[in-house]
């Protein structure tokens, strides 16, 4: 029946970290012991002075609809949060607050993109850009990396990447899926580049900035010449685990924040009231209320990265940041492992299902044929389990 559907839907691919998900899902329902690695959700309980602003939301009645932009109160603390954590000078005509930074960046693309304009894409990248810009008529520009280049672009590829209908750059720093960081310096470095395209805007996916072991943080937003072509995107679902709750934000020119309410008016409306309602305690908390979480990310950062470093052909490095590593698999494609030919990183994530019970996510889907995304936002005993069974399907 696809023929009745619109080319924008027969075109859009399906979120293969969600489809992972689901297929495990659908093996354990089967009685199959699965240990799914494959979702980005932290599995920490959102943390119980959110939970009380909620509760206490809700005997206030916060039960009407909300601003189509957020409510005035919570992006004034964003506003607040965005100097503290970034040193970014936001005021509240610059933020619009969404059901979900997913629906953050759906607005910009639809705002911001003609039939045919070009935005570059330091891949890997997380999987939904692509389907994004594309949905939005614009033509999505991977520039690869790799697992050497500790899966960071350089200025010289950025430049090369650089056409007339260059409209864009959107990335992630703390990144999904490689957990790789940009510092002061190498943003500094991208920005010489970008100084020269004064048109280009700048997308920065900032969700994973408190899951963040390198010591230091900085938002592109903050180098000089290009707080004014910067969208700085953030949310609540994974450093106070709010995944669930469904609120993400921007900060943007006052045009693009205009025009994005105008977008939101006319798909969702405003978000959540007790949502937003329970974001202002999360925005407004000391990010030392996270650092039990972070210290527990890191510990475990460490432990896949020393076990996956045990098993001969994966190729990693030591991510800085998020709750992913991207090890390169490549070393084992055109073998043959218990009567199944790996081609690829899909035949790989695939083998791992059948023959480990462990769900991982193809590097296809976030632009990187050549590796897999591992998720270690789970116990470390089970992180030990999944990487026992990964090393013994791959002896």
């Amino acid at each position: 029946m696809n023929h009745l559907l619109s080319d924008r839907i027969n075109n859009l691919s399906t979120s293969q970290t969600l489809a992972m998900a689901a297929l495990a899902r659908e093996l354990k329902a089967q009685g199959k012991d699965i240990i799914s690695l494959s979702l980005g959700e932290p599995d920490f309980n959102t943390p119980d002075f959110i939970k009380a602003a909620a509760k206490q939301a809700i005997d206030d009645n916060y039960s009407t609809y909300t601003p189509v932009d957020g409510y005035g109160d919570l992006k004034d603390a964003i506003c607040r949060k965005f100097k503290r954590d970034n040193n970014l000078d936001y005021k509240p005509a610059n933020i619009v607050v969404s059901t979900g930074a997913k629906q953050s960046l759906y607005n910009i693309a639809q705002v911001m993109l003609n039939d045919g304009d070009e935005v570059i894409l330091p891949a890997p990248f997380w999987v939904s850009y692509y389907e994004i810009i594309k949905l939005s008529g614009g033509v999505p520009v991977e520039v690869p990396t790799t697992v050497d280049t500790d899966f960071k672009i350089t200025p010289e590829q950025l430049e090369k990447a650089i056409t007339p209908k260059t409209k864009m750059m959107w990335f992630s720093s703390p990144c999904n899926p490689s957990g790789s960081v940009y510092n002061r310096e190498e943003l500094e470095a991208l920005g010489k580049v970008l100084e020269k395209h004064p048109n280009i805007y700048i997308v920065s996916d900032e969700i994973y900035e408190h899951i963040n072991f390198s010591g230091t943080f900085c938002s592109i937003g903050t180098i000089p010449g290009l707080f004014e072509r910067t969208i700085t995107v953030n949310g609540v679902a994974k450093a106070f685990a709010m995944t669930g709750w469904r609120i993400g934000y921007i900060g943007a020119p006052e045009f693009i924040a205009k025009a994005c309410t105008k977008m939101q008016g006319q798909v969702t409306s405003g978000a959540n009231s007790i949502a937003q309602r329970a974001t202002i305690a999360a925005v407004d908390a000391d990010p030392s209320v996270l650092k039990d979480m972070v210290q527990a990310f890191h510990n475990r950062r460490d432990l896949v990265v020393k076990l996956m470093q045990e098993i001969p052909g994966i190729k990693l490095n030591v991510p800085e940041g998020a709750f992913y590593v991207f090890p390169d698999v490549s070393s084992f494609f055109g073998k043959t492992l218990k009567g199944q030919t790996i081609n690829n990183a899909d035949d790989f994530s695939m083998y791992l299902l059948s023959e480990a019970n462990v769900a991982t996510v193809t590097g296809d889907a976030f632009g990187n044929p050549n590796c897999i995304r591992i998720s270690y936002a789970t116990s470390e005993d089970v992180l030990t389990e999944a990487i026992k069974r990964i090393k013994e399907a791959l002896a």
